[in-house]
Parts: C-alpha cells; sequence; structure tokens
C-alpha cells in the first residue's frame, strides 16, 4: 500500500531570461499568484464579516424579535472564523519569511501516538509505527502537520485510517491514508494551494480556515522536507510526509534555534 518511487534525474537552474522576462515568465506567475492569494484571502475575510454585520443590523432593526443566545452564538462563530483566518494567516507569513524557531529531537511514532490518545472518533486507525524515526523539527509545527493530515483522514473516511511512520530511502516518512472518495489525481497539487475547494465531497464541508494544507505543506519545506498527495491501494486519500532522518544521539537531544 505504500511504496513509493524517488526520482533521480538532476534537476536543471532555470535560465535567468526565462525567471525575469516576458508574460510567461516565473517573476510574472509569482506576481499572478500573490494577486490571486490576497483577492481569495479578502473574500475569505470578508464572508464572516458580511455575515456578521447582517445578523447585527437586523437585531438593530427588530431588537424585541431577536433571539439574543442564537444571535450570541451564530456571531461567535462567525469571529471564531475569522480569528482562525487571521491565525493561519500570520504562521503562513512565519513560514514565509523563515522566522527563527527552535528544533529538537522529534521522535515521529511518540508523536502519533500521543496525539492519537487525545482523540476519539468511530472510525478504526490501523499503525505500523517502526521506533526510532527520528527528526531535526520544531516540535509544535510537526505536531500541526500531522493534525491536519488526520483530521482529513478521519473526517472524510468511509471506515478506516492508516497510519504509518518508517524510515524509507534514508529519510524519515510520516503516512496518512483512508478509504473515502479519495482526490483525483488533477487535483493532488491544488489541494495545498491556498482557498482551495474541489468538487467532491472533500469541499461541501467549509469546516476550517482553507489554509490548512498549505501550511502543513509549508512547514515541510521549512524543515527540508517535502509533502504529497500519492496513489492509495484503498481508493481513498493518502498524505505523505518525508523529512530529513536525524539518529538520536547527545549532540541531537539539546534543543536549538535555526534562523
Amino acid at each position: 500500500m505504500w511504496e513509493h518511487n524517488f526520482p533521480d534525474e538532476p534537476v536543471e537552474p532555470p535560465d535567468r531570461g526565462e525567471v525575469l522576462e516576458g508574460p510567461g515568465s516565473r517573476l510574472e506567475r509569482l506576481l499572478d499568484q500573490q494577486r490571486q492569494f490576497i483577492s481569495d484571502a479578502s473574500h475569505e475575510l470578508c464572508t464572516p464579516v458580511a455575515g456578521l454585520r447582517a445578523q447585527l443590523e437586523e437585531a438593530q432593526l427588530h431588537p424585541d424579535q431577536t433571539d439574543l443566545i442564537s444571535l450570541l452564538d451564530s456571531a461567535l462563530r462567525d469571529v471564531n472564523r475569522l480569528q482562525g483566518i487571521v491565525t493561519d494567516l500570520l504562521m503562513l507569513a512565519r513560514l514565509k519569511a523563515g522566522v527563527p524557531v527552535e528544533r529538537e529531537l522529534v521522535d515521529l511514532a511518540e508523536l502519533v501516538q500521543t496525539e492519537l490518545c487525545a482523540r476519539g472518533g468511530r472510525r478504526v486507525v490501523r499503525l505500523r509505527l517502526d521506533p526510532g524515526v527520528t527528526v531535526d523539527a520544531v516540535r509544535t509545527q510537526i505536531t500541526r502537520v500531522f493534525t491536519s493530515l488526520i483530521d482529513n483522514a478521519l473526517k472524510y473516511a468511509g471506515s478506516t485510517v492508516w497510519i504509518q511512520v518508517r524510515l524509507y530511502g534514508g529519510e524519515a516518512e510520516l503516512t496518512v491514508a483512508d478509504d473515502g472518495e479519495g482526490i483525483a489525481e488533477a487535483d493532488r497539487e491544488r489541494v495545498f494551494e491556498p482557498f482551495t475547494r474541489l468538487d467532491s465531497a472533500r469541499s461541501r464541508d467549509r469546516g476550517g480556515t482553507g489554509l490548512g494544507l498549505t501550511i502543513a505543506r509549508d512547514i515541510a519545506r521549512s524543515h527540508q522536507g517535502t509533502l504529497d498527495v500519492e496513489a492509495c491501494t484503498s481508493g481513498g486519500a493518502c498524505f505523505v510526509l518525508r523529512l530529513p532522518h536525524v539518529a538520536a544521539g547527545p549532540a541531537a537531544l539539546a534543543p536549538r534555534r535555526i534562523p
């Protein structure tokens, strides 16, 4: 179920003209992406603000017909969504800026077990956790990646979720797979774009900020790793996090700040 191939072809550096010049240049594409991100973020922020404003104006016009408890519950939901989006935007900005953070040796199997102990649910979770799969990482950030993946898997699985931790090809590998509807091959990169909504069961529930997988991939990259969606024999989604493996030792145990 978890067979992966690693590319071994060297990547040629881009031509300088390709990067800087012309409407199809890499710089122009990056600017287009930035403009699209700003537009999408503005829309996501405006939606709960507009809903909150409409509710408050209605209550102001018809105070005698307003159910205060219902109004407060609805307003708090919109405020919580706004807070979640702003918090994730700030985290995304810090990741892009490379703000120095403290790293430590993290055992991926132990991290998975700790997080799963705090969860319930009706889904069957099958584990294959090899010991000694350790990485040099910001614990809170790698935890954020795992919780994002497991939350998605538990939400969209038909009945079963598989989690595997192993060493593969000299890298630490964490796989989270489910037996849900899966993600079409054409959408396997799109799911990591900010505020992406797919035309599938995975987009019908708009819970969350729309930045979870974007942040998860940026965290992986900030740790010199990767996060991808790959083929899954169960037919569902299969997310694979790969990070450089760091063997445990006296020097690796001491926390340290990484720029």
